[in-house]
């Protein structure tokens, strides 16, 4: 394999994380990543920095530091105000080659995927995608990354001994948020950036933004799989009292009952409620990985013997046509509980 632009003899010890932003505020897969990048750096005795884009964003810089940064390495530009591969990927390859850091983490986000590839090519380095969990050897530094594949048939632990920086991508939600420590302080570095209109060879002409739904925040799941018979909309009322949300297998979205950003698991959502309602889902690898993290699972389906009772904190032997209605008009004679 072709060398590295630069190599494990010239990096420096530290984790950068990159800062994805969005209308004022960081991405809260960015605040994960700093999160699990603090508790890495703790292990080994490194730094921890994030890597910031944008215009007029330094006030960000002070909401990395609560979550753990040492330092922020800071690029503002007019151009940089909003994502275009253009413009970002040149001025973080230029950061990396001042930085030479020995990780480099971002968002599995539709930017963060974009910019990971465009940096593994032009670092001559790996990227590890999608990891599910992440620790780095004390010994000798090296990144270990989790990645499953083949519906959880196999976990490979995935490193790079030689090339850096060591990169990897994880979706939202794989790691749990810190609490915050405003208290926090440290260091923003300034990236000088040398951008012209030439350079960028796309043009945001407008920007729209639809009213998504982010499942990773919601306190109260409840999903459904094939055994709904695609009617969602008693899940709907049933999460509406219990403070929730819905979401649904991937067989479902196929189907058409339910849109694909409410899809949870290994090619969706991952998500860590405090209470999740799995109804009428057998409980395949691929959609346990999405709601493991729950403080509670509770599982109804008719089969006994279905796979998501192993998961389960309470199993309910039953059809959910008739659990679910009984159960929305027991919530409904308690209406001052305050579920989530």
């Amino acid at each position: 394999m072709v060398a590295s632009i630069y190599s494990i003899n010239e990096e420096k010890k530290t984790i950068w994380v990159y800062l994805e932003s969005d209308q004022g505020s960081l991405e809260g897969v960015s605040l994960e990543m700093l999160t699990k990048g603090r508790q890495l750096a703790n292990r080994v005795g490194w730094s921890l920095a994030g890597l910031l884009l944008g215009h007029q964003v330094v006030h960000l810089a002070h909401e990395a530091f609560a979550y753990g940064a040492d330092q922020v390495y800071m690029a503002e530009h007019p151009l940089l105000e909003y994502f275009t591969i253009d413009a970002y990927a040149r001025v973080v390859e230029q950061a990396l080659m001042e930085g030479v850091p020995s990780v480099f983490l971002l968002g599995a986000t539709p930017n963060g995927r974009d910019l990971a590839g465009r940096m593994a090519v032009r670092q001559r380095t790996g990227l590890n995608a999608d990891c599910t969990g992440l620790q780095i050897n004390p010994e000798n530094g090296v990144l270990v990354s989790e990645v499953s594949g083949f519906g959880g048939g196999v976990l490979a632990l995935i490193e790079m001994q030689t090339h850096r920086p060591q990169m990897a991508t994880v979706r939202p939600g794989v790691f749990t948020l810190g609490e915050p420590d405003h208290k926090n302080i440290g260091d923003v570095i300034i990236i000088p950036v040398e951008l012209a209109v030439d350079d960028i060879h796309t043009c945001v002409t407008e920007r729209v933004m639809g009213q998504g739904v982010d499942l990773t925040r919601t306190p109260v799941l409840v999903a459904g799989g094939r055994g709904v018979e695609g009617d969602f909309n008693m899940l709907t009322e049933l999460a509406d009292l219990l403070g929730g949300d819905v979401g649904a297998t991937r067989p479902s979205v196929d189907e058409g009952h339910i849109e694909r950003e409410r899809q949870i698991g290994q090619t969706g959502v991952v998500c860590s409620p405090k209470v999740a309602i799995c109804c009428g889902i057998s409980g395949a690898f691929h959609f346990i990985v999405g709601v493991e993290k729950a403080d509670l699972v509770i599982a109804i389906n008719s089969d006994s013997e279905a796979p998501i009772f192993e998961f389960s904190d309470y199993c309910i032997v039953g059809d959910v046509h008739q659990i679910i209605p009984k159960l929305i008009e027991a919530l409904r004679e308690v209406p001052e509980v305050v579920y989530a």
